[in-house]
């Protein structure tokens, strides 16, 4: 299995990060990909990516709760590192507006900059959207001409936006929402093309269920696994077989 979606970087992890990959390794996990989010994430995110050279891949991207007023200079700084280092996307970028709108304009605008970026670099993008699928997926209509492709992490929309999604060449990552009793993912997921869908976990939040409210970790992407395989009437094995293979194929690993 690949996590798609990992913040083991963070803070949180700084205790016990070789125990969380050793138990990641144990479920099965072999790959955890990494979302950058800032301009203070961009070193430690790239310290465990060294360490952990096999397992773990780096994105870069600014995230759209971290875009300011000197929302240009950011960006200038993150995109002179996709020429000093491989990165496997540009993420995690997007449209936040649960929190505060004051900065609406600006996170367009980086948004729109950084899917350009994709389109240059020939890289997929991973894509946060909260309180703005319809501002996103409007925003990705203009900019889709057939080279764009990626993955609207964390998903946790209808049967409709998840077509929406698909007609326009982009994944579904799945995560702990994936398991929460009043999330309503399970009138959802029997309908989703699994062609389209990968696993995440974006720890160290949205732990799954039996977890929830707890720090989230790579090893329970397999918890993501048997949700899926169980609303889907199938064997945990094959989603984690299917999912790999999308990952795969979107992240070129």
């Amino acid at each position: 299995m690949i996590d798609t979606h990992a913040h083991i970087y963070a803070s949180e992890f700084d205790q016990d990060r070789d125990d969380v990959v050793q138990r990641a390794l144990s479920q099965g996990v072999s790959q955890i990909l990494l979302p950058n989010i800032d301009l203070d994430s961009i070193e430690p995110m790239l310290e465990t990516e060294a360490r952990y050279p096999d397992i773990c891949r780096s994105m870069m991207g600014l995230h759209p709760c971290y875009v300011d007023g000197d929302v240009e200079q950011t960006l200038a700084i993150i995109k002179a590192w996709f020429d000093k280092h491989a990165f496997i996307a540009v993420g995690e970028i997007g449209i936040d507006l649960y929190w505060d709108k004051t900065y609406r304009n600006e996170q367009e605008w980086a948004f729109t900059t950084q899917l350009n970026w994709a389109k240059e670099l020939n890289l997929p993008v991973v894509i946060h959207t909260r309180d703005s699928i319809e501002e996103t997926l409007t925003l990705l209509e203009k900019e889709q001409d057939g080279q764009l492709s990626g993955v609207f992490h964390c998903f946790g929309g209808s049967v409709e936006e998840a077509k929406a999604i698909n007609d326009l060449g982009f994944h579904l990552g799945l995560g702990g929402v994936s398991t929460f009793k009043n999330g309503g993912m399970d009138k959802v997921i029997p309908h989703l093309d699994l062609s389209k869908v990968i696993l995440e976990t974006d720890c160290p939040y949205l732990a799954p269920v039996p977890h929830r409210g707890k720090r989230n970790e790579p090893a329970y992407t397999q918890l993501v696994a048997q949700r899926v395989a169980e609303l889907r009437e199938m064997d945990v094995s094959a989603v984690d077989k299917l999912t790999t293979h999308n990952a795969r194929q979107l992240f070129k690993l």
